[in-house]
């Protein structure tokens, strides 16, 4: 979700016109998922880095994200998408808390896909706190140093109850993850497009994924059948 600044800088609008018409394609990805029948789909709404750029932009991001939560609960129910929240979410002032917990609790029983909505996210804080969750259970003797495995770190992220990703796309041409699930994409096919995020649209994201439907994925398997590295089985 990359390239709101640039997009209203191109048409001499203000940034926070561009976070808005941004907002736009977020129903339009989440729809067209839904409709493909994609059982999962995260968003990188606001990374922990966000937390950096000027008070005036956070505040006005803040508020959007909070006008989004209490506006599209109605139609993610009507659509029976369930919602999960991932990221330091203490972090969010008290109202837009509450307002994430409630979309939530709410969405929590629909089964037809999830969403993953990534607030104050950062995948270095996220290995940094599963180290933390998983050191405090072998010292308080609920779990065994030799049980901790792949398997078992990727319980303690903030993503344990989500596969890990089929595909990764970035928006507005740049070549980077900016630190985005950086444990869960070991194998995670990466899609760069230069459009910028409020152009992103239904056929934008159709792209996407045929590009990836003609991609090969070996995760790590040669042709002697020896496979490197496994990872959880992704779906």
């Amino acid at each position: 979700m990359d390239g709101n600044g640039r997009w209203a800088k191109r048409r001499g609008l203000t940034r926070n016109e561009g976070h808005r018409r941004g907002k736009d394609s977020v129903r339009a990805v989440v729809e067209t998922a839904r409709e493909l029948g994609i059982p999962y789909l995260s968003l990188f709404a606001f990374s922990n880095e966000n937390w950096l750029r000027p008070a005036t932009e956070v505040n006005f991001l803040m508020q959007l994200f909070h006008r989004y939560l209490l506006t599209e609960t109605k139609r993610l129910m009507k659509r029976d998408i369930r919602v999960v929240a991932l990221g330091d979410t203490m972090r969010l002032s008290p109202a837009l808390r509450s307002a994430l917990e409630q979309m939530v609790e709410t969405t929590a029983n629909n089964r037809s896909m999830t969403l993953g909505l990534a607030l104050s996210y950062g995948g270095r804080q996220d290995i940094t706190a599963a180290a933390r969750r998983i050191a405090e259970a072998v010292q308080a003797g609920t779990m065994n140093p030799e049980d901790v495995d792949e398997a078992a770190f990727a319980g303690a992220l903030a993503t344990a109850s989500l596969p890990d990703p089929d595909l990764l796309i970035r928006t507005s041409g740049e070549l980077r993850i900016s630190n985005f699930f950086l444990f869960q994409i070991a194998y995670t096919e990466l899609y760069f497009t230069d459009t910028l995020w409020p152009d992103f649209r239904e056929r934008e994201f159709l792209r996407a994924l045929a590009d990836y439907q003609h991609r090969e994925r070996r995760f790590g398997v040669v042709e002697n059948g020896v496979t490197h590295h496994p990872l959880r089985a992704q779906s």
